[in-house]
């Protein structure tokens, strides 16, 4: 019999410490996914405060959400901001790795350092340097202000992304196609974008879904005007506790889920073009 046709477990005791991790994982996993199974059912509550379990199911509080004027003005400032700082962070972060890739970079680590920073830095301490900073620029109270900080936020998953895929270009490509007569830009456009595009767009969703669900920059740097949609609900549990949250949170459940699903799909896709067995 081969090593790899052997048993994993062969005593009653190894046997047992196995079932007994799988238990203890599946326990702690039920406890860290139950706070957000419990959003589900009372997103359909029908009465108007929270009540599990629920006695009466209805839509009452989804139709509240895409036509109450501040809810729709929330969704539309979230949108507007993610889509921005998404444009800015996907095309300086996948710059930014183009750039990194190069072996003979001086001071590659301390730039990659630098550039995947605001992932360790915790927001707070950003929103408060970016609030003090764009004060005396006048966009404090700005779109533009939350679009960049959070452009800076999104970026360093840009990069870890489109630097991991990079990982497995062969840059023989690159110098074959420079060797035919076409540009940098034009060999970029034509021979590296097309096959590490999965690692963009994965980059691209990461620094979306930051950008969408971040409240603590919009709290110091955002006006009356740039209501988004967590500040919405933020505001909403302190000021008043409306059911309408519980459906504006089952949105981004599904929302994330789907930039799961999606994130899946592009990693099999980046595989199948780097033409790796798995």
């Amino acid at each position: 019999m081969s090593a790899s046709n052997l048993p994993l477990y062969t005593t009653p005791l190894q046997r047992a410490g196995h079932w007994v991790l799988l238990i203890f994982c599946i326990l702690v996993l039920v406890f860290l996914i139950a706070p957000v199974l419990v959003v589900v059912p009372l997103a359909f509550n029908n009465e108007p405060y929270f009540h599990f379990p629920v006695q009466e199911y209805s839509l009452r509080w989804f139709r509240d959400l895409f036509t109450n004027e501040v809810w729709l003005h929330a969704i539309f400032n979230s949108v507007l901001t993610a889509t921005l700082a998404t444009l800015l962070a996907t095309t300086l972060g996948t710059l930014a790795a183009v750039g990194l890739n190069h072996h003979n970079l001086p001071g590659k680590r301390l730039l990659m350092a630098v550039l995947v920073s605001p992932m360790i830095v915790p927001v707070v301490v950003l929103a408060v340097g970016s609030y003090l900073f764009f004060s005396k620029l006048g966009i404090a109270n700005n779109l533009l202000g939350i679009v960049l900080v959070h452009a800076v936020l999104g970026m360093p998953f840009v990069v870890i992304t489109v630097t991991a895929t990079l990982g497995g270009f062969d840059m023989n490509l690159m110098r074959a196609a420079r060797g035919l007569g076409a540009s940098q830009i034009e060999a970029f456009r034509r021979i590296m974008l097309p096959l590490v595009w999965p690692g963009v767009l994965s980059g691209a969703l990461f620094a979306f879904a930051t950008s969408f669900d971040e409240v603590v920059v919009v709290l110091f740097l955002g006006g009356p005007e740039q209501t988004t949609l967590p500040r919405q609900m933020w505001t909403g549990l302190r000021e008043q506790l409306s059911p309408t949250i519980l459906s504006a949170a089952f949105m981004l459940i599904l929302f994330a889920i789907a930039m799961l699903l999606t994130l899946e799909m592009l990693r099999r896709r980046s595989v199948a073009l780097r033409g790796v067995v798995e």
